[in-house]
């Protein structure tokens, strides 16, 4: 179990930081072509972190150029499949050596908190990497049935070059995800972090290097999005785009595909999440207490999270209570101090966006407050219909919107009615109903009596415009970054008897 440190302990490890700040291109730590720069600061009390190497499509294409190169002699591509596992378990366990500095600069760059950042983040970024890194081995070809005068295989080869285009939401985590499966598979890779929250991405590519990944095969290029994100979703040289974020983004790197060279896109964006309570269910405190971590867990910054709660009518006033019961646990302020579970929201753009629900109409039964700076509280808002703006829309924040119903069909109708299909949960004491309604949601992951997006093992990705083109974890989240090809040998023989 991860043991956690005081408040003044985490302050002192923020102070001895020396943070990463220039991209990581071809092996090594430079600055931005241009020398051009952008501040990052600390969500919670906006104090200046670092300043950040400003790149641009010059860089890009360095980056591109050096992944390529590295692809093509293969020095990363052609490895033995135990040679890059070995490699990757050796960034795994540098990481896990550097555990503390990572959680404290993931809690600076981002506002989430040290508790999430340490008890979950960093060490789930280590078991990713540790589990795609064991897979690399045990993935097998396929023979396909064929007659006695053939021999058909069907292989995976490693796609090329990769363009990864991180969230700030999960900075660490996501970048697990993404570099687990195609450093794997035998990619080179150009990665850009979100301008917000670009360190912790830096100093992994800098481990990488330690642990003998090869120059040109872990790039990072930190800037804006027109500056860096759009120029790696235009390049030619780029085989595929893995992209986590907003599903405005996410339409924008389908355009720059079809106006270039039709590179595979994988999209994983936004969620509306429904959470269906039936009135069947007797332990209310469970339930309500999967509610509240599902809403507000790293302050509702989650595509994944709790967003909706589809209650039916008959529990709903017991169920409400308990989830005002659980939530006032849930401590507001600086996110090194470990009592805290809310942080400051990731941006003073992003907080105008989410508290710009407060104080519009609807009912609010918990919280509704901000505090100085960047924090939004806890907030349970009731809406009168699933066409209110709260149910409607991405909040993206800690605000769990309320949708009373009178029936199993009606919960279901509302829960589907979304534009988005990520993740979804039902509650309910009653196995065959929980099925049922499982097999009825519209999402890539559904939830029966818990709140989760499963684990390493299982594939996580959407439906609708929450995204497609792959799934992240699991054995599927290497198809993303492989091709298949099919090797047809004639077997024929003119040989009797052979």
């Amino acid at each position: 179990m991860t043991q956690l440190k005081t408040t003044e302990e985490y302050q002192s490890i923020a102070r001895q930081l020396t943070l990463p700040s220039k991209a990581v291109i071809d092996g090594e730590i430079r600055s931005a072509l241009s020398g051009a720069t952008f501040s990052t600061v600390n969500p919670a009390n906006g104090e200046h972190l670092a300043d950040v190497a400003a790149c641009s499509s010059a860089d890009v294409d360095v980056a591109v150029s050096a992944a390529r190169a590295a692809f093509n002699d293969g020095r990363w591509s052609k490895l033995h499949p135990s040679a890059r596992k070995q490699a990757i378990l050796r960034l795994a366990a540098l990481i896990e050596e550097n555990a503390l500095e990572l959680a404290v600069m993931e809690s600076l760059d981002s506002g989430k908190t040290i508790f999430d950042c340490q008890t979950v983040d960093v060490p789930e970024t280590i078991n990713c990497l540790r589990w795609h890194a064991e897979a690399i081995d045990k993935i097998y070809d396929q023979v396909s049935p064929a007659s006695d005068g053939h021999l058909a295989l069907v292989v995976r080869e490693a796609i090329g070059v990769v363009g990864l285009v991180l969230p700030w939401n999960f900075p660490l985590l996501m970048l697990a995800w993404k570099i687990g499966p195609s450093l794997a598979a035998g990619c080179s890779l150009v990665v850009k972090p979100a301008e917000e929250t670009s360190l912790t991405t830096l100093r992994v590519a800098q481990l990488a290097l330690e642990a003998g990944i090869p120059a040109g095969v872990f790039n990072v290029v930190t800037g804006g999005g027109a500056e860096v994100g759009e120029p790696i979703g235009r390049h030619p040289d780029i085989d595929v785009i893995s992209f986590t974020g907003s599903t405005d983004t996410g339409r924008r790197f389908l355009k720059y595909s079809a106006e270039t060279n039709l590179k595979e896109v994988v999209l994983e964006m936004g969620g509306k999440n429904p959470c269906i309570v039936l009135n069947d269910v007797r332990d209310v405190d469970s339930v309500a207490s999967h509610i509240v971590n599902g809403a507000f867990w790293n302050m509702g910054e989650n595509c994944s999270a709790i967003s909706r709660l589809i209650v039916h009518e008959d529990i709903k006033p017991a169920l409400i209570e308990r989830i005002k019961h659980f939530a006032s646990d849930w401590h507001v302020g600086d996110p090194l101090d470990p009592a805290n579970r809310v942080g400051p929201l990731v941006s003073s753009e992003h907080f105008s966006k989410v508290s710009s629900y407060l104080g519009q109409g609807e009912p609010v039964l918990f919280g509704g407050q901000t505090s100085q700076g960047r924090y939004v509280h806890p907030t349970i808002i009731e809406a009168s219909s699933n066409d209110a703006r709260p149910a409607r829309e991405e909040i993206f924040g800690p605000i769990l919107t309320v949708i009373t119903v009178s029936s199993l069909q009606e919960a279901v109708a509302v829960a589907n009615d979304t534009d988005y299909g990520l993740a979804a949960s039902v509650f309910t004491d009653n196995g065959k109903r929980a099925m049922r309604v499982a097999r009825a949601l519209k999402a890539g992951t559904v939830t029966v009596n818990s709140f989760g997006e499963g684990d390493i093992t299982t594939p996580f990705g959407g439906y609708k415009q929450s995204g497609f083109g792959g799934r992240d974890n699991s054995l599927h989240a290497h198809d993303q970054y492989t091709q298949l090809k099919t090797i047809w040998l004639d077997l024929s023989s003119d040989e009797e008897g052979v």
